[in-house]
């Protein structure tokens, strides 16, 4: 038993030398290989592009739909026949036009039957005062001879009654007087109402609508407030679009916007940010935001689809590189840096910023000389690589790959 357990310990104390030797060799090699730059391992052939400056911009790309400005109906503000409507669909019209009437007779009637109700009210006014003025010589008269001991105090009480009473009366055909010209004044007005026109707040010389719609024809009877036509401000006309959450931040009232619709091949509108929902919806995360257009030539109309280019930011002297260039390597994003001169790579953590098409922006560290842009998943920290025919240090022979010119670049973002 003694014997066994001799045996046991003086193999486990070899297992034990045995495992800090292997050790010890693997630390030497780690060591060398780190010193002699991957030696013994094969260069690792990549296609490389250039980093650059030039200028890049984050760019949306949007559907929306027109509407217009302003929109509202003419509506008959009293019952009756539509004896005339004068304007049509797409006729421009002004501020204060009449554009049709509703037959009128019954009202002249109601106007004309007001006005002599209020002659007939003036006339007891007349009738009331000249009572009034005989009240008054009476009373008077009675106050006078009381004095005098001559009439008695009951024919002066008498007289002073019929004098108010008469006052009173002067004070009702007054006020009847007031209620006929009340009368005669909304007789009038119901009148007016009869002339059809379109009105709206803005007075200023260029303030012409459109006729959008007529819903009636003449000879229609209406009730109040039937609509007759709608009309619709043309100029300008705007277009309602929805952003993202991820885009609300960047949008800004006054930003600048091109839209094109397929109405007009190759016609670019310019318009600006007029409003910004001040919340999104619940249902699709999106706010609205409404895109004012200048449209002096009405070649856009409500309901039109359009598409809308929205610049959310721009870097005139950007640091660009290709997006493929940008991998991951654990929790950071990098590129892998070229070495021409030692035909090494080495990897370098990037913060990008704006991404437009093929190309990325490297907001930090500066970066300079060529990044690889295929084959990462085959390098690391000092790996040797072969380099395309011609860049620096290139091997004659190898095909160079092409880049897109040092242009602003867009990138169009579906909403």
């Amino acid at each position: 038993m003694r014997r066994f357990l001799v045996i046991v310990v003086g193999l486990a104390m070899a297992a034990g030398v045995g495992v800090v030797i292997y050790r010890k060799v693997e630390a030497k090699r780690a060591a060398a290989g780190a010193a002699g730059g991957n030696r013994g391992r094969a260069p690792v052939a990549v296609e490389v592009a250039t980093v650059r400056q030039a200028p890049i911009r984050d760019v949306r790309l949007l559907s929306g739909t027109l509407r217009a400005n302003t929109q509202f109906s003419v509506a008959s503000k009293v019952a009756g026949r539509l004896e005339a409507l004068a304007v049509h669909v797409g006729d421009s019209i002004r501020r204060g036009q009449e554009i049709g009437h509703l037959e009128s007779e019954e009202y002249v009637q109601r106007v004309e039957q007001a006005r002599a109700e209020l002659q007939v009210a003036q006339a007891s006014v007349e009738q009331y005062r000249r009572a009034l003025e005989q009240a008054q010589r009476e009373f008077d008269r009675a106050k006078a001879l009381r004095e005098k001991k001559i009439a008695s105090q009951a024919e002066l009480d008498a007289a002073e009654s019929h004098l108010q009473i008469t006052e009173a009366n002067e004070k009702v055909a007054l006020a009847q007087v007031a209620q006929r010209q009340a009368a005669l004044r909304a007789a009038e007005v119901q009148l007016s109402y009869t002339r059809v026109v379109a009105f709206w707040e803005d007075t200023s010389a260029e303030a012409v609508r459109v006729v959008g719609e007529r819903f009636v024809d003449e000879g229609a009877m209406l009730k109040a407030n039937d609509p007759i036509v709608s009309v619709v401000q043309l100029d300008p006309i705007v277009s309602v679009v929805q952003v993202t959450e991820r885009e609300y931040p960047m949008v800004r009232v006054g930003q600048t916007t091109e839209l094109t619709c397929d109405a007009f091949p190759g016609r670019v509108f310019t318009g600006n940010i007029l409003r910004v929902a001040p919340l999104l919806r619940e249902t699709s995360r999106e706010a609205q935001v409404e895109i004012e257009v200048a449209n002096s030539d009405h070649a856009l109309k409500p309901g039109m689809f359009v598409r809308v280019t929205l610049e959310l930011a721009r870097r005139d002297n950007a640091t660009l590189v290709p997006v493929s260039a940008i991998v991951r390597r654990g929790e950071d994003q990098g590129v892998f840096l070229v070495d021409s001169a030692a035909k090494t790579v080495r990897f370098v953590p990037v913060q990008p910023g704006i991404q437009a098409g093929d190309q990325a922006e490297i907001v930090s560290p500066e970066l300079s000389g060529l990044v690889v842009t295929m084959g990462q998943h085959l390098l690391d920290d000092g790996r040797a690589v072969l380099l395309p025919a011609a860049t620096p240090g290139g091997a004659a022979g190898s095909a160079v790959q092409s880049t897109p010119p040092a242009a602003a670049i867009q990138k169009a973002g579906g909403a």
